[in-house]
């Protein structure tokens, strides 16, 4: 029953009496509620006497009224200003002028409730974020803690809205580096503020501030925390636990315990512990092949407290363990603790494959060296042979001879002129036979090529700038000129003095022509004594072919000869024999012809020299 009209009409008619009566009526029941805001912000005023004196009376009609005492009007929506939504008053905009009581009138078919709601509105201080009517909450130090938006009976009525934290008037920014341990967290109509790894710099003012619709108008309402950071936290998760890798080999077992630290009085504690994995919590069932084990509890004997313990075990590691989070969470009232790690297989054991790698490697090479050592001269007549074209032809080098022979000419009595008579022969025809007449070799041989009536010396000097290599042949007596006749003497010391000369003198200094040596006889060391100081440095350097290896037994020297063992170095007179040169290796296919050719030139596509074994004509 509205008794609105009847005020108004008693009231005009001056009938106090009456008026009396009516508010003795609107008064007998009064309860009453403030509400505090700043100016600028909404308020909302919320009834509670529909849900004390209506929630058994479903059933009954029953209205809501609000009145603003200070005109005896009701309020309605007002644009811009008031709204009446169910049992709620919101006012927008709130300046000073806007404080004081409203009352709420809820009218049932045979009586009437009142409530009277007082705002308080406050004046803002500019220097100061926030309202002056501040609630607490705490914050617990070295965890995670979360600050509750005091808005949540707001947040149940809008249509929309948004939140926006404050800290000491900075707004905490999402998404930024500033503020990465602060973070908006939203649960079952809650807005809340994360807060990780609390200090006691967090011991600050924060505020939450919400804009939203409702009805097509726009409002603003803030709430201001005081929050206190408590020194003494509840829950402390060893570090231990968070070493974040840990290494095991497949198909083995393992296990990882988690250990807490709780600040209590006995075995009173606030935590729980839990294994979680792909967030789910990880069985506790013996039996599977992953499991937690019951979670223990000890007395600390340092301090006040009890340790917790939780051990997460693998009764053997597959493959679908690895690389996962496996993460020990703390659950108490102070925040929520926690801590990771992430199984990773062995590497496994590359010692062994290195080691017969590196093995492998060096017997390869050392194979590789010897046969190359060996086999050096086939290997590489080999790929002459093979692959002519990646050799240059020598043609173009203005050189007209590939090899320049000089060799003793003396004949006479004795053992110095049947030896330098066998290395004329072998050096007017078993050397042209092989390399001109089978390897296609052009050879200059003084006497033989030389121009009639031309000088000697010219012909030398000429020869030997046109030629590329120079065939020196020799044998053990063609430098001794002792027992010999004086004419033997003078002829062999003028070839001395002049062609081995020239041909030393452009090997060795000027670089300019490259010398073969070839030892047709098996030199003593009273023989090599005797040699000139030019051709034994070349012998010692180089070495020489030796024809005199191809007709006898092969000794352990090497394939050069021109260098003497220790032990052979006391010659016993009459011990070593010349073998004849009479009975040379016959195959053309021989070490000999093999090692000439190494040091010959190569003549490129048009040089042919087939492997055959064939008996030479001497």
């Amino acid at each position: 029953m509205d008794f609105r009209p009847l005020y108004y009409t008693l009231r005009k008619k001056g009938l106090h009496l009456l008026l009396m009566g009516y508010k003795h009526l609107i008064n007998q029941c009064t309860n009453t509620e403030q509400v505090f805001s700043v100016s600028g912000d909404a308020a909302m005023l919320t009834s509670t006497l529909v849900d004390l004196n209506v929630s058994d009376n479903r059933s009954n009609p029953y209205n809501i009224s609000w009145y603003d005492p200070r005109t005896g009007t009701e309020l309605s929506r007002e644009t811009g200003k008031t709204l009446v939504r169910g049992k709620t008053l919101w006012i927008f905009n709130i300046t000073m002028e806007d404080a004081g009581d409203y009352v709420c009138v809820v009218r049932l078919p045979t009586e009437c409730y009142k409530k009277v709601a007082l705002l308080i509105v406050n004046h803002t201080n500019p220097e100061e974020c926030g309202r002056p009517e501040k609630a607490q909450q705490v914050l617990t130090n070295t965890a995670t803690s979360f600050l509750n938006c005091p808005l949540s009976d707001h947040i149940r009525e809008v249509d929309n809205y948004s939140i926006q934290w404050y800290k000491d008037c900075e707004p905490i920014v999402k998404d930024d580096p500033l503020w990465n341990r602060f973070s908006y967290v939203s649960h079952n109509a809650m807005e809340l503020l994360q807060v990780e790894m609390v200090t006691l710099e967090d011991h600050a003012f924060y505020t939450c501030t919400m804009t939203f619709t409702l009805e097509g108008l726009s409002g603003r309402i803030s709430e201001t925390i005081n929050g206190l950071v408590n020194g003494e936290y509840c829950c402390s998760l060893i570090h231990d636990a968070n070493k974040e890798l840990n290494v095991c080999p497949l198909g083995s077992s393992f296990s990882k315990m988690c250990r807490v630290f709780v600040p209590s009085v006995g075995n009173k504690h606030c935590a729980n512990l839990n294994w979680i994995s792909r967030e789910n919590s990880i069985s506790k069932n013996v039996s599977e092949r992953v499991f937690q084990e019951s979670q223990r509890g000890n007395l600390s004997e340092e301090k006040e407290g009890i340790w917790l313990e939780l051990n997460l075990t693998f009764l053997m590691v597959e493959e679908e363990d690895f690389y996962i989070n496996y993460t020990c969470k703390v659950s108490s009232d102070r925040g929520s603790p926690s801590a990771s790690f992430t199984l990773q297989p062995t590497d496994p054991n590359n010692l062994l494959p290195i080691g017969v790698l590196l093995t492998s490697l060096v017997l390869v090479f050392t194979v590789s060296v010897v046969i190359y050592h060996r086999f050096k001269i086939d290997i590489v007549l080999s790929l002459r042979r093979m692959f002519l074209l990646l050799y240059t032809n020598t043609d173009s080098d203005g050189k007209l001879y590939d090899a320049y022979v000089a060799y003793p000419r003396l004949f006479g009595d004795g053992d110095g002129g049947r030896a330098c008579g066998k290395a004329e022969m072998f050096a007017l025809h078993t050397l042209p036979q092989v390399l001109e007449g089978k390897c296609g070799y052009r050879l200059f041989i003084l006497g033989r090529d030389s121009l009639p009536g031309e000088a000697v010396v010219d012909a030398v000097e000429k020869s030997m700038l046109a030629s590329r290599r120079l065939l020196l042949v020799y044998s053990g007596s063609t430098f001794c000129s002792g027992g010999h006749s004086d004419s033997s003497s003078g002829v062999l010391e003028a070839w001395q003095s002049f062609e081995s000369q020239t041909a030393m003198h452009r090997a060795l200094l000027e670089g300019s022509l490259k010398v073969v040596l070839v030892e047709l006889e098996e030199v003593t060391p009273t023989q090599l004594a005797l040699f000139p100081e030019s051709v034994r440095h070349l012998r010692e350097r180089q070495g020489a072919v030796c024809w005199w290896k191809s007709s006898r037994t092969r000794r352990t020297k090497g394939l050069r000869c021109g260098r003497w063992r220790k032990e052979e170095v006391e010659e016993k007179r009459g011990e070593l024999a010349s073998p004849p040169l009479s009975s040379p290796s016959l195959f053309l296919s021989s070490r000999f012809w093999k090692e000439l050719r190494y040091y010959m030139p190569v003549r490129g596509i048009r040089t042919r020299c087939p492997e055959k074994n064939s008996l030479l004509n001497l």
